[in-house]
């Protein structure tokens, strides 16, 4: 049964029928403008040139990551150049208005199937009523995101709505953990962070276990974890908001090896380059740097991961576990996830062995070089008595097999009722619902009353 079709008398908006039509009408251009311009053969060429030269740019890109040196270079010079080919293959046709129109068409049927198969109203997490607290306890970290507990003087703020504040000022390294849970038991009812996503993960794991809420203030340098409750990123200081007038959230936790972690934990490639020294002063140059040799097929750690007990994944080269899935497009868990509350880890599993595995992955073949699922536990395995994982963006080793778990709704997060809010998920690409909407006839509400008496 379709989408469309799945509720008896669920009626579609005319506008988003339109919408489908719109995009299937200016997919339908796109094709037949090359076709009328530059005949069946010559539109086929140009397409066969046009696939062949996306291929070679991806597989350039591939080899750019895995080697060094002057091949290194010279894949680089080929992902630059061979895009350029195009235009000037265009030009040398008489024909670039026609591929310029045609690309312009095909984004204008992106944009209209968006539209089509985005669902009404984006059900957000649900919120509940926060009781008031009297004796809140923050860490807060100086040196987190660049120094932003200073640039937005939160540890006064903080202390003016009668928080108690410790910061992580060293010299030495400090147990974020013993003095959260030294002011649990002085009597503190609100736990809360001003850190990055590594530090909020160990405090929100004491929170929920005394059932505590917990307070999120975005003064790490990414903020994955306020971005997703729909905090402001640029202001952290808003976030102290929650302590007056907040409301509350009901989030998922994942748990790693008996530790919490709110994102991901990362196995394979991206984990050995968190692992790295130079990774926090150099992100980008020692990904560079590691890159051959994690990609090479004798070195790369090969993972074994195990889904939900019913599917198993041999060779991965990196596997992602997320607390709750990321957008259907994400397959590095940098972007969003547009819900904290499913009680499911979300899962990615990447093989590329080679240049064409990557053209695959590009494609989002359904081969074993990518699976996308979600579970409620996974375990990760290897041939090696340790492995090195990425919790939260912190470098950890751990002893395999390496099991991931989800608490649902395990954390009790105080949020501040005025909020930007989680940004709409992107709909999930069906060509299948967006024809169903663009063609299939639709029952009237008395032709179905009347099929169901």
């Amino acid at each position: 049964m379709s989408p469309v079709d799945a509720v008896p008398g669920d009626q579609v908006p005319a506008l988003r029928r339109w919408w489908a039509r719109a995009a299937f009408a200016a997919v339908f251009c796109a094709v037949a403008l090359p076709v009328i311009v530059a005949g069946m053969r010559g539109a086929l060429a140009l397409l066969a040139v046009s696939v062949a030269v996306a291929a070679v740019t991806v597989a350039a890109l591939y080899w750019f990551l895995a080697t060094r040196g002057l091949l290194r270079a010279l894949s680089l010079g080929l992902a630059v150049v061979a895009p350029l080919a195009l235009p000037v293959l265009f030009v040398r046709e008489r024909v670039l208005w026609v591929a310029l129109v045609s690309v312009a068409l095909v984004l204008l049927a992106l944009a209209c199937a968006r539209v089509a198969l985005r669902r009404d109203k984006e059900q957000g997490m649900p919120e509940y009523p926060a009781p008031p607290v009297h004796r809140p306890f923050l860490v807060m970290n100086p040196r987190s995101g660049g120094g932003k507990v200073v640039k937005f003087d939160l540890q006064r703020k903080a202390e003016e709505l009668g928080a108690e504040v410790a910061l992580l000022a060293g010299p030495g390294p400090v147990d974020v953990e013993t003095l959260a849970r030294q002011a649990v038991e002085r009597g503190a009812d609100l736990l809360g962070v001003a850190g990055g996503d590594g530090t909020q993960a160990l405090v929100a794991a004491i929170a929920a276990e005394h059932g505590l809420p917990f307070l999120v203030i975005s003064a790490g340098t990414r903020n994955h974890f306020a971005l997703d409750l729909g905090l402001d990123r640029e202001d952290p200081a808003a976030g102290l908001d929650a302590l007056r007038d907040g409301v509350e959230l009901r989030v998922d936790l994942g748990r790693i090896g008996g530790r919490v972690f709110v994102n991901n934990a990362s196995f394979g490639v991206y984990a050995d380059v968190v692992q790295s020294p130079e990774y926090r002063d150099d992100k980008a140059g020692t990904a560079l740097r590691m890159m051959p040799d994690l990609l090479a097929r004798d070195s790369a750690t090969r993972l074994r991961a195990r889904i939900d007990g019913d599917t198993t994944v041999e060779g991965a080269q990196a596997v992602l576990v997320s607390n709750d899935p990321y957008a259907t497009d994400d397959l590095a868990g940098m972007g969003r996830r547009p819900r904290l509350d499913r009680g499911v880890l979300g899962v990615v599993t990447i093989s590329v062995a080679g240049a064409g595995q990557a053209v695959d992955l590009l494609r989002r073949t359904h081969s074993r070089g990518l699976v996308q699922r979600v579970a409620t536990e996974v375990i990760v395995d290897a041939e090696t008595p340790e492995i090195p994982v990425g919790v939260d963006g912190e470098a950890l080793t751990l002893p395999t097999p390496v099991r991931c778990t989800v608490e649902p709704q395990a954390l009790r997060v105080r949020v501040p009722r005025r909020r930007p809010g989680t940004l709409v998920s992107a709909p999930t690409w069906d060509w299948v619902r967006l024809r169903d909407l663009a063609f299939r006839p639709q029952r009237s509400s008395s032709s179905v009353s009347s099929g169901l008496r």
